[in-house]
């Protein structure tokens, strides 16, 4: 086994680029202003970042409509600028992933131009063409309620052309071997100027077979052991962290039966069963969904979230779970999004309650996987809901009580800086939390550097402990001779718990590691505490000795 994988303990800070820091004054954040705050992200203790889309683009959807691979959005800066950022990055340790987006391109992207423009050129069958509008073309939508249809008409040419996604974003033709080999020139140039990897968009979709004709559409799996092969080669230590929000029993064929495929997936099964259980106080279907999601390869590393730049995703729960969740965190309709899920941001869903933020971020940093945290929610930022779809959880990042939260010297910011209410930046901002010991970034600061020290939870194999309530998640984390003990309250009311770790004479000590106080075993070996509401404990076994009893393997 090897025994450096990187991804398997880290701590992932996802952000925007065109939100994060203005260098230059436009009102549009930018490389410059981003390497500038590289230090920030250091003191939180991130090991990669990962960049939302800022390549070049009509920016019609966040930058996931692409219209050069080999540049970048003018607005951010130049791909001198880029190369700089990784540099200082990697001067800091900190590795840098990057969006793929190549299902799609944008329609102003001169591949699509020139199939459009000449039925002969050499670009037509990088896309996909129907003479006739399949009978299936209103099936299907990524967007459903804003798209109406997945084939549009091409005026020039006169065939309809397919698009999972927005009318804008015509779908490449990915079982195409040109497609394909330009998919691996593509990965090689951003590799070759500093990233470690990318997160790639819509996996699923790349994958499919797609065409008029095609009613049941086969994965083509094998694709994504080319871009591992190709990446392994390029650069040894790079992955794929994967976009697939797919059925259980299908996660090991992205993962690869041999770990050949992606190296990291994220986890919506899990994701979508822990907002359940925040909102029901019932960690079985959480416990349930770890379960289902426990097989992987040794090799292959879950990436856990809390919230992301799109909606809340609730597809996978049953009907009555949907509705618990949409009734305790997004019960106006503004709130949500596309029939399936809710667009707000963390702190407001769960009502700016510190003690449900910190439970809920102890749980994320505490499921198996590698913890992934958005923007912003190092400081509890909120969301506005005046502004569309979603984009009202993409505001600039509050960095002070200057003008525009810090972010910009412009006078019209890309988007409005949150500046009313209790989540405006002059109350939530980095500098001010910066000074309080109590606050929600010092908290995280010392979370991570809590998270990365517990290489059990990254590394180990889990079991869920039986406490004897459903409101209580407690699990046992065990790694070379090691074991962690992880404990959280899900009521808004003080239990009283009994528990075995079941570790044996190890397990008579749990030395508290986090905020409280160490717990002893009775003379049976069972744990007795009272937990206060939304309470968590980290606890690991035996002693503060663990370092010397760990095994090589």
């Amino acid at each position: 086994m090897i025994n450096d994988l990187w991804y398997k303990n880290a701590v992932v800070y996802c952000l925007s680029v065109e939100t994060f820091m203005d260098a230059n004054g436009d009102g549009v954040g930018d490389f410059q202003g981003l390497q500038r705050r590289l230090d920030y992200l250091s003191g939180l203790g991130v090991n990669a970042i990962w960049l939302m889309p800022f390549q070049a683009s009509p920016g019609l959807d966040d930058g996931y409509d692409v219209s050069d691979y080999y540049n970048i959005d003018p607005r951010y800066g130049t791909l001198g600028d880029f190369v700089e950022f990784t540099h200082s990055a990697k001067q800091r340790g900190i590795r840098v992933l990057i969006d793929l987006v190549v299902n799609h391109t944008s329609d102003q992207h001169p591949w699509f131009k020139q199939a459009c423009a000449d039925k002969s050129s050499r670009y037509r069958d990088w896309y996909v063409w129907s003479e006739k509008k399949p009978e299936n073309a209103d099936e299907g939508m990524v967007f459903p309620g804003v798209q109406k249809t997945t084939w549009t008409r091409d005026e020039k040419s006169g065939e309809y052309y397919f698009h999972r996604f927005f009318k804008f974003q015509p779908d490449l033709n990915t079982g195409n071997p040109y497609v394909q080999a330009e998919i691996l020139k593509i990965m090689g140039f951003w590799i070759q100027l500093g990233v470690s990897g990318f997160r790639m968009d819509a996996v699923p979709f790349v994958i499919a077979e797609k065409g008029a004709d095609v009613k049941a559409s086969k994965p083509q799996f094998d694709l994504l052991r080319r871009f591992r092969e190709f990446l392994q080669w390029r650069k040894g230590d790079s992955i794929i962290l994967a976009e697939a929000n797919v059925v259980p029993k299908e996660n090991l064929q992205y993962f690869g039966d041999d770990g050949d495929r992606m190296q990291m997936m994220f986890n919506f099964h899990v994701n979508q069963a822990l907002f359940y259980a925040l909102a029901s106080a019932d960690t079985r279907p959480l416990a349930k969904a770890m379960n289902e999601t426990r097989e992987r390869p040794q090799t292959g590393q879950w990436g856990i979230f809390l919230r992301n730049h799109d909606e809340l995703d609730l597809g996978r729960l049953t009907e009555k779970q949907r509705q618990a969740v949409f009734s305790a965190f997004g019960p106006d309709k503004d709130m949500q999004l596309y029939d399936r899920g809710i667009r707000r941001r963390l702190a407001p869903m769960l009502g700016g309650d510190p003690r449900r933020l910190k439970l809920a971020y102890s749980l994320m940093y505490s499921l198996p996987g590698t913890p992934v945290l958005r923007y912003g929610d190092e400081i509890g930022m909120g969301d506005d809901l005046a502004l569309e779809e979603r984009n009202c959880a993409r505001t600039p990042m509050q960095w002070s009580t200057e003008p525009h939260g810090g972010f910009t010297k412009a006078e019209k910011p890309v988007l409005p800086v949150i500046n009313e209410g209790p989540y405006g930046f002059e109350h939530v901002n980095v500098a001010a939390q910066r000074r309080d010991p109590e606050s929600m970034l010092n908290w995280t600061e010392r979370m991570i550097r809590m998270r990365k020290e517990a290489p059990e939870i990254g590394w180990g194999t889990f079991s869920v402990l039986d406490c004897g309530d459903t409101g209580v998640l407690a699990m046992r984390y065990d790694w070379r001779n090691n074991a962690v003990v992880i404990i959280h309250n899900l009521h808004d009311k003080p239990v009283e718990i009994t528990f075995d770790p079941g570790v044996g004479d190890s397990g008579h000590v749990l030395i508290d590691i986090a905020d409280g106080g160490d717990s002893t075993a009775d003379e049976k070996g069972r744990h007795n505490m009272v937990l206060e509401p939304f309470g968590y404990r980290w606890y690991r076994a035996g002693g503060l000795d663990y370092l010397l009893k760990r095994s090589d393997i």
